[in-house]
């Protein structure tokens, strides 16, 4: 039977890898995001705004999916406009589509703020959940604009008979240019300023970070396992966290991340010590090593997001992640995480992002 997967925000670190994933296993891949794509080939794309819904349905008016996968949101100043535009993005598409009558199934991404909390109350002592963290775990009591999406893709399955799968990465590691949430390239290009500066490459979070046990999850892992619960049957209508299968210290990781850009690591020194803030007057600096090395984004802020890499890397507690669900129906893909910071940073200098 003929598959056709249409992807919501295909220029996007989780989107982009879903698409290398499905051409790679036979399917038709449509893109849906504002500009198109530039290194996809094989993938027809649809411009178009997710908040505009007459232009949505316009624009989708000869698209006849048969899967969904939803892998963008945008971000907004308060978690009340979080929901609002994020929670109407997801309706937008799914309303667009329902005429059709075409879409079986549909993916959403999130994250592991279903279990820490938006970005006003992220990790805070009153939200501070057990770990590992795991799918069955209840909703916080406080508004999450991963909860409103949910609840929208709940609705339309009920109205247009599809199933659905839920996907909660933790940080994702890959290569994607004006990522908002990008830590693997943050770290890149803060590791290059520490060498082309002599500066030390300091880490920047909590001593809970720093000592405890962590996981993050590869893009690859994650578009794997979406195309895997769009294949399996007994997938349908269930949850799932999805990282890369091991954990991990950052007092272990960051040593090796350094090695890679020959700089000097700095570990916690009793201190968080902002990131962005260190960052902060770095963008004549970035570009003029552009200039220098013909990098191809002179732009620091297309390819670092240091406000979300403290976020991640300051938090009051060690978080890991529990793939139990995934793995008793028959996921069993795993990815060693030294490596996927390893692989980005060589695909990054191949690509000349980084020198």
């Amino acid at each position: 039977m003929k598959r056709t997967a249409l992807i919501a925000g295909i220029t996007g670190i989780g989107g982009n890898h879903v698409a290398r994933e499905l051409l790679a296993n036979g399917w038709e891949v449509i893109g849906l995001s504002r500009r198109p794509p530039q290194d996809l080939p094989g993938v027809h794309h649809v411009a178009a705004d997710l908040l505009d819904p007459t232009a949505l349905f316009i624009a989708l008016g000869s698209v006849t999916p048969t899967h969904v996968f939803i892998t963008t949101w945008m971000r907004q100043d308060t978690e009340a406009e979080n929901i609002r535009v994020n929670a109407s993005l997801v309706r937008n598409l799914l309303d667009a589509l329902s005429s059709k009558k075409s879409v079986r199934h549909v993916a959403l991404v999130t994250g592991l703020k279903h279990y820490l909390g938006p970005f006003e109350a992220y990790a805070s002592s009153g939200t501070l959940p057990d770990t590992p963290l795991r799918e069955s775990q209840p909703r916080l009591p406080i508004e999450n604009f991963y909860y409103a999406q949910e609840d929208e893709v709940y609705s339309a399955a009920k109205r247009d008979r599809f199933t659905w799968t839920v996907h909660r990465p933790h940080t994702i590691i890959g290569l994607a240019v004006g990522n908002a949430m990008n830590l693997g390239t943050t770290l890149a290009v803060y590791a290059t300023i520490c060498k082309e500066t002599g500066r030390v490459f300091q880490f920047p979070g909590s001593e809970a970070q720093w000592n405890g046990l962590s996981d993050v999850t590869d893009a690859r892992m994650l578009a794997k396992q979406l195309v895997w619960a769009a294949d399996t049957d007994a997938a349908r209508n269930e949850a799932f966290n999805i990282v890369n299968g091991d954990f991990f210290r950052w007092s272990w990781l960051w040593p090796k991340l350094a090695e890679w850009f020959v700089v000097q690591p700095g570990g916690f020194n009793g201190v968080i010590q902002s990131l962005e803030a260190a960052m902060a007057n770095d963008h004549a600096l970035w570009r003029e090593i552009a200039q220098r090395h013909d990098l191809v984004e002179s732009d620091l802020d297309r390819l670092a997001s240091a406000w979300h890499t403290d976020l991640d890397l300051g938090r009051p507690l060690e978080v890991m992640t529990d793939m139990a669900n995934s793995r008793r129906l028959g996921f069993s893909t795993y990815q060693a995480t030294d490596m996927s910071f390893l692989d980005l940073f060589e695909r990054l200098r191949t690509e000349c992002l980084i020198p």
